[in-house]
């Protein structure tokens, strides 16, 4: 047989070798940023959450003149408050339900909150008071 008829038959040791590792190397570097991608877009839906609630508190102060108080909470969204009741506030409320964060516990809501007027946030993952909260003095 002449050397230019010889057809090579398959892949080499060495090369099956130097594609696996190819293919280590792309997912030791693919995985842990696909694996980081469900923690970040739960803090996205908990950001949008909170500006959604911000603007529909935002709307009960334009009909009302204040905020809830911190014992009414994000309820007086839904249901009309008692103890001050608003004079104003809109039939059918300002939202049709209170949403859980995506790590499902409710939000919170303090008015006044630490900056003055008021804070609507989520504990985050750990669900305790800690720095990976996530609230609206943040969405600013």
């Amino acid at each position: 047989m002449n050397k230019m008829q010889h057809k090579q038959q398959g892949f080499t040791l060495i090369e099956v070798m130097v594609v696996v590792v190819i293919l280590g190397i792309l997912a030791a570097i693919l995985v842990p940023k696909v694996m980081d991608r469900p923690d970040q877009a739960r803090k996205t839906k908990a950001r949008q959450d909170i500006r959604a609630l911000e603007a529909a508190l935002n709307l009960y102060k334009l009909d009302n003149y204040v905020y809830p108080t911190t014992d009414q909470g994000l309820e007086s969204l839904i249901d009309r408050p008692s103890s001050p009741e608003p004079a104003n506030w809109k039939e059918g409320g300002y939202v049709d339900r209170l949403p859980l964060d995506p790590w499902q516990q409710p939000y919170l809501y303090l008015s006044p909150g630490e900056n003055g007027t008021i804070d609507i946030f989520s504990t985050g993952p750990d669900q305790q008071p800690s720095d990976d909260d996530i609230g609206n003095w943040e969405l600013q």
